[in-house]
């Protein structure tokens, strides 16, 4: 299914780490306000370092839509004693992998690297903190760069061009509505005193998180940061105005006409995340409930409308409880040959409708917390994955320590609950619908279907 690739919609489980490693995290907060998490791991002798920043698509202005994305581009084009391409070049013959991505809550850049070369991956990322150049000859060149990957991810691709027209009319005041990659007209008309502006008051050390996971030391990774960040000057980072969605009242529906081989279906709606549910267990109980409708070979809608009713080549459902606002849970899928994306809505629908009216089984949770527990063991063997959810969660403005609840919390959902939040949350009044009718496709290669939301860097 198209979501479970996206950052956007990171599983609850996804990026869980092992229990008996929790204890091992340490953090603390430079003087100028930079805060650093920092958690062990012995295993080899590897290190992941991310530096998250406090701003993305959700951040940006009708106008300055994808100006985070392109100053993303641009922090690889060098600082003072940095030049460009520097960056990459050194982590590289250190052995080391590097790169940065863009979602609508944060902005985040890593490095995967030895251990004995932690210091020079935070001495770089310290350098470009506040001492980028953005040249504006530079700039020319990169924006023609992220108009290209705007063709190639969204105008060219069938499935990005749905997901873009559904979250424009979806949502009307979350700044969710805009394209992480930006408007074309935006790009356009993007300038580099605007790029300048945006780095300045956003990239700054109190509104970044340093995140540190592997063979190190808290002590040594603390001289460092103390050695290398400490001595940043911060911006002022302005407040936020609270952005409320207005209750929607009726469905909403757009139709996307363009090239494409096969028709697709989107349907989303509405829902609550932590922080903004009425009730603090309303979030796991919509995971529990999107896992019930997908959650593997035996979840109901491969079961039902992929292998017995033969209606959907593929079908799916995502809720993600962590973001920065209210976010939505969210089905799609690709009808059969022989069927129409209407057959398909209505069957979609008829599962949602059967949430609504029955509870589902104990069979079912025991399955869906089996799951969320080995997921959580087996993501422990990933450093990146284990660094990510940290830093996720305090870029958005949770808590780290929500990873030491949430199994127990999944457990605790009962079929009430998860029947609960769907008459609560999945109505038609709270529904958009956007259908893909596929024109001619002229000979042109056929598309995958994943949208993309989170837009990485290739350096």
């Amino acid at each position: 299914m198209a979501f479970k690739h996206l950052i956007r919609f990171l599983p609850l489980t996804a990026v869980l780490v092992a229990p008996v490693a929790m204890a091992q995290v340490s953090e603390f907060s430079l003087a100028n306000g930079m805060q650093v998490i920092v958690k062990e791991d012995h295993r080899a002798p590897v290190v992941v370092s991310q530096v998250w920043y406090k701003v993305g698509s959700s951040y940006e202005p009708d106008g300055l839509t994808g100006i985070s994305h392109a100053l993303e581009h641009m922090m690889f084009k060098g600082t003072e004693s940095v030049g460009p391409g520097e960056f990459s070049r050194t982590i590289s013959a250190l052995g080391g992998d590097e790169n940065a991505f863009t979602s609508r809550d944060y902005t985040a850049y890593f490095e995967m690297l030895a251990s004995e070369h932690l210091e020079k991956a935070l001495e770089l990322e310290a350098d470009r903190m506040r001492n980028l150049l953005l040249d504006p000859v530079e700039f020319a060149k990169e924006i023609e760069v992220v108009k290209e990957e705007r063709r190639l991810r969204t105008e060219d691709k069938p499935s990005g061009k749905v997901y873009e027209q559904f979250s424009a009319v979806a949502w009307r005041a979350s700044t969710y509505r805009n394209p992480v990659i930006g408007w074309m007209t935006d790009l356009d008309n993007m300038t580099n005193d605007d790029l300048v502006a945006w780095y300045r008051r956003w990239y700054a050390p109190n509104n970044a998180t340093l995140v540190v996971v592997g063979d190190v030391d808290p002590g040594q990774v603390r001289s460092l940061a103390e050695r290398y960040f400490a001595g940043i000057a911060t911006s002022e980072i302005p407040a936020l105005k609270p952005v409320a969605e207005p209750a929607q009242s009726g469905e909403t529906r757009v139709e996307v006409r363009v090239p494409a081989r096969q028709p697709y279906l989107m349907l989303g709606y509405k829902a609550p995340i932590i922080g903004t549910a009425a009730e603090p267990w309303e979030p796991y109980a919509l995971y529990v409930l999107a896992n019930v409708l997908d959650g593997g070979n035996s979840a109901r809608l491969s079961r039902d409308l992929v292998r017995g009713d033969a209606i959907a080549a593929s079908a799916g459902a995502e809720y993600g409880p962590y973001s920065r606002l209210p976010g939505m849970f969210l089905l799609d899928g690709t009808p059969t040959d022989g069927h129409t994306t209407a057959e398909l809505e209505q069957a979609l629908r008829a599962q949602v409708e059967r949430l609504r009216a029955e509870l589902i089984d104990e069979g079912e949770l025991k399955r869906i917390v089996t799951q969320a527990v080995a997921s959580k063991v087996y993501e422990a063997d990933s450093l990146f994955a284990q660094a990510m959810e940290i830093g996720m969660l305090e870029t958005i403005g949770l808590d780290w320590r929500l990873l030491k609840t949430e199994i127990d919390a999944i457990k605790a959902v009962t079929p009430e609950q998860v029947r609960s939040v769907a008459e609560r949350y999945l109505t038609d009044d709270n529904l958009t619908v956007a259908t893909l009718a596929p024109l001619p496709m002229d000979g042109a290669a056929r598309v995958p279907r994943s949208a993309a939301a989170g837009v990485r860097h290739d350096s």
